[in-house]
């Protein structure tokens, strides 16, 4: 009885005082890499705790909107005091399953839920670094707290604008670091958003080592306002423009094309096989549709005829180089996953030898190119509509798919190497 008088008595004495401090003021959060590029994993520990004691780990980054994202879950702490995101199972909060890179894909923006709004991508076409800060709490007070730096374009790495006015074709080039060695080249083409592609996969290509250009060919200053007869030779001047680069490969020239932009993709895969040679198909078609946001015309021309959308496939039998043609089988806004598996089906009828593959990924939206890691949402604001669109998947789903379509995309560049 004494012993337990004299601990209420300090307990007492403690919270009069406001001076004692609890078993989980001594947390610490470690990181195996503070800075890397934003397709990057981390590991991410936290030690000092009390043992099973539950926490909450979040983490925050300003968008470049200004925006402040966040994300958060609650996890307890081990018999030694020590939670380890790679394995934590969340009891609540903005993931629900163990994953190290859960804190970065679950953010939220602070008014309203990605999967029920459309936001542009908020880290995409912003600051070359991104620095998200992850703490620790209890009883919403921040007992310890560390700063990440993730990065769209390693040192060295260059970014440029290209013009209509002085190279005829409209974009953004990304390159590697200068140096005596060839690299196989990016011509990335968006979908019917329009513009140009996201600037961080020019960027983190670019940082991988690969040369990229990220094309614009409708709905940007001096190009058509809407996709309408644009001519397949806008897409080979561009291939021709990339292959002149320093530091790039002219014979390992790789054509990615997303949603809409899969057509144009093909297209130049199979009527200029002698400039490109690796086609990567994000949510593809496998036949010409309609001009938009108008279907009421061609979207495409070669050699100054329009390309009817008669249902036709695109015909594949002259392309070269490895195919990699990708899709969810919860895409709400095309068939995408027949039309992967048709373009692959038309490869193998073709009797082509090189590497073809349909990658059909269960239960993933149409938003299935680019990095893993990034906060997205299920539903885009089209900025040619201007008006959301579903997208379908969900944010899980989604990126445990991006986790296998960013290391193919960079297999089949490492494989032109």
């Amino acid at each position: 009885m004494h012993r337990i008088r004299v601990g209420l008595l300090a307990t007492v004495a403690c919270l009069i005082a406001g001076g004692c401090s609890s078993g989980n003021d001594h947390a610490e959060i470690h990181v195996d890499h503070a800075e890397t590029l934003a397709d990057q994993a981390v590991h991410l520990t936290v030690t000092g705790l009390e043992r099973n004691a539950k926490v909450s780990v979040g983490a925050e980054s300003v968008d470049h909107d200004g925006k402040k994202w966040h994300s958060e879950v609650t996890v307890t702490a081990d018999d030694q005091g020590s939670i380890d995101l790679d394995r934590a199972e969340p009891t609540g909060g903005s993931y629900q399953h163990a994953d190290g890179m859960g804190l970065f894909w679950s953010m939220n923006p602070p008014d309203g839920d990605p999967e029920q709004q459309a936001y542009l991508p908020p880290f995409e076409n912003g600051h070359p670094i991104e620095q998200v800060d992850v703490f620790v709490s209890t009883d919403g007070k921040r007992i310890a707290s560390t700063a990440l730096t993730r990065r769209w374009l390693r040192s060295g790495a260059t970014s440029r604008t290209v013009s209509l006015a002085t190279d005829k074709i409209s974009g953004v080039y990304a390159a590697p670091p200068a140096g005596p060695a060839k690299h196989p080249a990016v011509l990335l083409i968006g979908g019917s958003e329009g513009g140009l592609a996201p600037q961080s996969m020019t960027e983190l290509l670019a940082s991988h080592g690969y040369p990229t250009l990220a094309l614009a060919y409708f709905h940007a200053p001096g190009l058509p306002k809407d996709l309408r007869d644009i001519p397949v030779e806008y897409f080979a001047s561009a291939a021709r423009w990339l292959a002149r680069q320093p530091g790039v490969d002219p014979a390992h020239i790789v054509v990615s094309g997303t949603s809409r932009g899969s057509e144009a993709a093909l297209l130049a895969s199979q009527n200029y096989p002698d400039l490109i040679h690796g086609t990567i198909l994000y949510a593809p078609s496998a036949t010409v549709i309609e001009s938009f946001p108008a279907a009421n015309g061609a979207a495409w021309t070669l050699h100054g005829q329009p390309l009817r959308a008669d249902g036709q496939p695109i015909p594949v039998d002259h392309v070269t180089g490895p195919v990699l043609a990708v899709a969810g089988t919860d895409d709400l806004l095309s068939q995408a996953q027949y039309s992967a598996r048709q373009i692959v089906r038309e490869l193998d009828e073709a009797h082509n030898r090189l590497p073809h593959e349909a990658l059909v990924l269960e239960g993933a939206g149409h938003a299935i190119g680019g990095a893993p890691y990034l906060p997205r949402g299920t539903t885009f604001l089209n900025p040619v509509l201007q008006r959301p669109l579903q997208l379908g998947g969900s944010r899980a789903v989604n990126e445990a798919a991006l986790r296998q379509v960013w290391p193919k995309t960079l297999a089949l560049l490492g494989s032109l190497s």
